[in-house]
């Protein structure tokens, strides 16, 4: 059963080379799991019992389920649909007697060195015009088009003893000899479905094209391009998919932009999830009291990928608080609230998945080494409840290619949708009940 859900997790990121297929993709999934698609721009009309999704930019969306009664709360899985790459700049040939590249800037905090020397493409999406109709449309050249290219090591003998890549010079990917320059755009009109002078604008990332494997002795490993964090949006999103409340509503809200810190109207420091529960709100006829009392009786999961221990660093994890690849889902904890993880939140969260038999597991940074942070926080800035960051443990996080346990992501399935189902009551503050 366990491989059965990865594989089809690793399926999903396969089809989602970029933050905007993700979401296509995920949309897809609600929608074929009955869920109706709302508009931003539309008036909303909901109704008990059904499921509905909005999309912002493409690249975020909000799915939710009304109950068939009157709701106390909220039930939130929070993940992000991008991962650290490297963007297409606007004029992206660079060319010269022997060679065309494309004029890259990185994308978040990329791993660079292991994008050399691997088959890439190039996906993303793409603004057209058609008469005074602008839209946007999904590009994906589906086949190995670029790679970027390490010196030989007689050139560069010391490159074993470690030596800085500068982005602007050593990780421009080779796209084709002289004879191919100009005609990038025509292979982008054309996975787009339209003419070149059609095109207006862009967003276009690297991807690399390794699938998804199982691997280990007792195939306990899986490894993918981006685990961190399309393991964690699926996971929400599947859950969602399959998951009722009687008595809460379930949201699972996925946000854009996290690798670059969520400062975007589409990001988790946006007001796009307070936007969303206040239109529920308006919807159920509550008013700002009410909605209160409801984000008080609330908890949100904030589903991020986190560190297993390493098998030849572990002097780099904490001596009590790694944890392993396969042990169960991820609680991370911070004194200096990278993480919003605090007792009350990781109490009701432990409660929720001890009651599904889910495994959980710690994770703290060394108290000498600078961890990650995630979007925990920033929502909060804008929704304030009860939130547990939380994820999977992973090794080679933020390299194109991310491994981790095979058992885990049908852990992570269990656990949110055990949160999804779950009913808080606040009998006073820092008290609840859980069922």
């Amino acid at each position: 059963m366990y491989e059965t859900v990865s594989r089809e997790m690793m399926d999903f990121v396969q089809r989602s080379p970029s933050c905007f297929h993700a979401v296509s993709e995920l949309a897809k999934m609600l929608e074929q799991a009955g869920f109706i698609a709302l508009q931003e721009s539309d008036a909303w009309k909901l109704q008990p019992g059904k499921g509905y999704y909005v999309t912002r930019n493409g690249s975020a969306v909000m799915a939710f389920r009304m109950p068939p009664e009157k709701p106390t709360g909220f039930m939130i899985a929070a993940a992000h649909s991008d991962a650290p790459t490297m963007k297409l700049k606007d004029i992206a040939e660079l060319s010269d007697q022997n060679y065309v590249r494309l004029n890259v800037e990185k994308y978040g905090g990329a791993i660079l060195e292991p994008w050399m020397d691997r088959p890439l493409s190039v996906a993303g999406r793409v603004s057209v015009q058609q008469g005074s109709r602008v839209f946007t449309r999904l590009v994906n050249i589906d086949r190995d088009l670029l790679l970027i290219p390490h010196m030989a090591i007689h050139m560069d003998r010391g490159m074993n003893d470690g030596r800085a890549l500068n982005p602007q010079i050593d990780m421009l990917p080779v796209y084709g000899q002289a004879s191919s320059a100009g005609t990038l755009k025509n292979l982008i009109a054309e996975a787009a479905g339209v003419q070149p002078e059609q095109l207006l604008a862009s967003d276009l990332f690297l991807y690399l094209r390794q699938l998804g494997s199982v691997w280990g002795a007792e195939n306990e490993f899986i490894s993918s391009p981006k685990l961190d964090d399309l393991q964690c949006a699926w996971a929400c999103t599947k859950a969602i998919c399959e998951t009722e409340n009687k008595h809460m509503i379930p949201l699972c809200a996925i946000f854009d932009n996290e690798e670059v810190g969520s400062t975007t109207k589409q990001g988790a420091g946006s007001t796009f999830m307070q936007e969303v529960i206040e239109r529920i709100c308006e919807e159920l006829g509550a008013g700002a009291g009410e909605k209160r009392r409801m984000l008080a009786a609330s908890l949100m999961a904030s589903a991020d990928n986190g560190h297993a221990i390493h098998p030849n660093h572990p002097e780099k994890a904490d001596k009590t608080n790694h944890p392993v690849m396969n042990g169960g889902v991820v609680i991370k904890y911070s004194a200096n609230q990278k993480y919003t993880t605090d007792a009350v939140s990781a109490g009701l969260f432990k409660a929720i998945c001890a009651g599904a038999g889910v495994p959980v597991q710690t994770f703290v940074n060394r108290s000498d080494v600078l961890g990650g942070s995630t979007l925990g926080n920033i929502s909060g800035s804008h929704v304030a409840l009860n939130t547990v960051d939380i994820g999977l443990a992973q090794l080679a996080m933020h390299s194109p290619y991310e491994t981790g346990g095979n058992r885990d992501t049908l852990h992570l399935l269990n656990a949110i949708k055990a949160l999804y189902a779950a009913q808080l009551r606040c009998t006073a503050d820092g008290d609840y009940e859980v069922n």
